[in-house]
């Protein structure tokens, strides 16, 4: 349930209202980490009836590869790829990796798109949902933009979420939307949503100032903390993150190690494909029932795509992680992969698994370069080719990479 966002919500009924209409809309939703943009963006989904409702999520270890998200937002439409005029069609599918050709200029990419866009919402209104748009990926962020300004009277709504502070240049001059924190009032009742008994009105006052209106703060920094704990003034680290994130691993600190190791596997894949994800805990042999316990504590949910309740409990276990153990589910992970279906992502697990320069795996990265220059991902053409280098003992063979 959204507390208070009244305002905030009548801005996107409105925008939706004009979806239907034939209007297109396009707004970004600014705010730090936990103050509601998710929940807005779930509420627009919610309210979105008669759209189709195409979604995509930056994912900070994903910004290497080339297009990510923008294949992660439009594959639901690509059955329209056959009907576009072939220099689009070449530049998408090759930007896709869906065939090969010369690095693809991205004017025609972002008209591909707008194609494929104008062309579904003749069939039904579409809503488009970007979350954790910072940690788009360098290509996906500079053609979603230059999409969002040419839409004009498709049925079409495009919302972004942005963190702060904000990093993408090419998200500034559209619509914006900066979302507060809440009033005193709406934070006291969310907090005591999620604290049974009584509680000294100091403490809660206390708590209050030091979330700052900030709603996933007031859910989740009593979590696991005693009574005692509370008394005694809400003992927890000075950064308002690292509060959120410490109350996020405490969490994930109670649970078993089994479920613990399937959390972190999740966290280290960012494509939320439950299939691979099977796979590699099979691989760990971690046992499906350790699942249950992380959807039974609202941690993560396995449906059609793997998703965390916040962006930050990714990063926080994933960071609270011993480098052992990442390497662990990296490895997992890159033997779950279909090396021939998505080479890519392999190669990156398996250089996130190495603890020592390995040549085949350095050599993988480097043909992964290659692929990424011929889809032009040049950011992470150098990305691959910088942890190439890195994996590469032989002297001249490391500063050729």
């Amino acid at each position: 349930m959204l507390r208070d966002r009244r305002g905030e919500r009548a801005q996107l009924d409105r925008l939706l209202d004009a979806g239907r209409a034939g209007r297109s809309a396009v707004l970004v939703v600014r705010g730090e980490s936990g103050v509601g943009k998710t929940a807005l963006l779930a509420y627009a989904a919610e309210r979105a009836q008669g759209f189709r409702v195409l979604r995509a999520v930056g994912v900070e270890s994903e910004m290497e590869l080339p297009f990510a998200s923008l294949q992660q937002l439009f594959a639901p439409l690509l059955d329209g790829l056959e009907w576009l005029p072939p220099p689009q069609r070449d530049a998408l599918g090759t930007a896709f990796g869906l065939s090969s050709g010369a690095p693809p200029d991205r004017f025609l990419v972002g008209l591909a798109l707008l194609s494929l866009l104008s062309a579904a919402a003749e069939e039904q209104p579409l809503a488009c949902l970007i979350d954790d748009a910072q940690w788009l990926d360098r290509s996906s962020a500079q053609v979603l933009p230059f999409v969002a300004r040419r839409l004009q009277a498709e049925s079409v709504v495009l919302l972004f979420a942005e963190g702060e502070p904000g990093v993408l240049d090419e998200l500034a001059g559209l619509p914006s939307l900066r979302l507060e924190g809440l009033s005193d009032a709406d934070a006291r009742e969310l907090l005591a949503s999620v604290i049974s008994g009584p509680l000294d009105d100091r403490v809660r006052e206390r708590i209050i100032a030091e979330a700052r209106g900030n709603p996933l703060a007031l859910l989740e920094l009593p979590h696991g903390l005693s009574p005692a704990e509370l008394v005694a003034g809400f003992s927890v680290p000075h950064q308002l993150l690292g509060r959120i994130e410490a109350s996020f691993r405490r969490r994930v600190g109670q649970l078993s190690t089994e479920t613990q190791r399937l959390l972190l596997v999740a966290a280290a894949e960012p494509i939320g494909d439950p299939t691979l994800l099977w796979r590699a805990a099979a691989e760990l042999s971690i046992p499906i029932e350790a699942a249950a316990h992380a959807a039974a504590d609202d941690l993560l949910a396995i449906d059609a795509r793997v998703t965390f309740r916040h962006p930050l409990l990714r990063s926080a276990i994933y960071r609270s992680a011993s480098p052992r153990e990442r390497r662990g589910v990296h490895r997992a992970l890159a033997e779950a992969t279909d090396p021939q279906l998505d080479p890519d992502r392999r190669a990156w697990h398996r250089a996130q698994a190495a603890s020592a320069p390995d040549e085949a795996v350095a050599g993988e990265l480097e043909r992964s370069a290659d692929r990424a220059r011929a889809r032009g991902g040049f950011a992470a053409e150098a990305a691959y080719l910088e942890r190439s280098a890195a994996l590469t003992l032989e002297p001249g063979r490391r500063a050729e990479r």
